[in-house]
């Protein structure tokens, strides 16, 4: 079987709504999507999330991770941190070994549950930074459980992602936006996790199941884009662009003209890992890409 396309890029998310790492190599794989991947997120002090919907200046947190936090079965040590950066601020070292006290009340999207409090230090940085009452909390996977929508993809869980595991984007489909745009924007305002190459413009949409490295993902959902693409992540300032242009060639309205409208523009699909029972699997830059299955068109795509 001839390869559909190949992997550019993995993107690592450490800190939920912040800047992401862009591995060298590789990452290891876990059923809840890239290892460090959404660990953690900055909290308010009724223990919601923040995020770069309210909180643009997010985009311009840094977060730095030891180069073999991306081996197979590392293992933190205590001297193992992620330094957090940001403009006009100290950095900040965060221990990656797991705190111990235990922080109640969190919530993001539809998921309320305890998580672990990076304490006092983490708190006045963050609160320093944003200009109100913060806090950095880290998933519990001990404690908790969060699980994906069951409509889509019954029986999968993820930690402090918006929906999924895995976000694929291809370099096709970003060339073919930013050539319908004035000013091209790059792949960072879409923080996908794996970006492919060597594919046709949106062949994504239509990939069900693929294989990477011998391990099995499944395309669960078009992933429906919300206002973090229209924010600059070198500036935090938010524009017009690229929802515009997506609103005219990537609406459910566009893309699935007989189905339920609910106003969405889709780009990206939803992934998550199928034979994930296996341990000390990773991806790596330049593996092909092998799509299984397939359906027709973005129409019959669940989304």
């Amino acid at each position: 079987m001839e390869a559909a396309a190949k992997v550019k890029s993995i993107f690592v998310y450490p800190i939920k709504s912040c800047r992401g790492i862009s591995v060298s190599q590789q990452a290891p794989l876990t059923p809840t999507g890239f290892r460090w991947d959404r660990q953690w997120m900055v909290i308010n002090n009724n223990g919601r999330a923040y995020t770069q919907r309210n909180e643009p200046k997010l985009a311009l947190v840094e977060t730095e991770l030891p180069n073999e936090a991306f081996l197979e079965r590392w293992e933190p040590t205590g001297r193992s941190f992620m330094v957090i950066r940001a403009p006009g601020m100290q950095a900040l070292k965060i221990s990656l070994s797991k705190p111990r006290d235990i922080a109640d009340g969190v919530s993001v999207w539809e998921w309320c549950g305890s998580a672990l409090d990076e304490g006092a230090e983490a708190s006045n940085w963050f609160t320093n930074y944003l200009g109100k009452p913060s806090r950095l909390v880290r998933y519990n996977a001990e404690s908790e459980t969060r699980p994906v929508d069951p409509k889509y993809a019954a029986g999968e869980k993820i930690m402090f992602s918006d929906c999924y595991p895995f976000m694929l984007l291809s370099q096709g489909s970003l060339d073919a936006l930013n050539k319908l745009l004035k000013e091209p924007i790059p792949i960072n305002r879409f923080r996908p996790n794996i970006l492919v190459d060597g594919c046709e413009p949106f062949s994504e949409d239509l990939w069900t199941d693929i294989r990477i490295n011998n391990c099995t993902f499944q395309g669960v959902k078009l992933c429906d884009r919300c206002k973090v693409p229209t924010i600059n992540q070198d500036t935090g300032v938010a524009g017009p662009e690229p929802s515009e242009t997506l609103r005219q060639i990537r609406s459910d309205k566009v893309l699935r003209p007989n189905k339920k409208q609910q106003g969405k523009i889709y780009f990206g699909q939803n992934l998550v890992w199928k034979d994930n029972l296996s341990n000390g699997k990773v991806l790596k830059l330049g593996d092909p890409v092998f799509v299984m299955r397939k359906v027709n068109s973005a129409a019959e795509a669940a989304a």
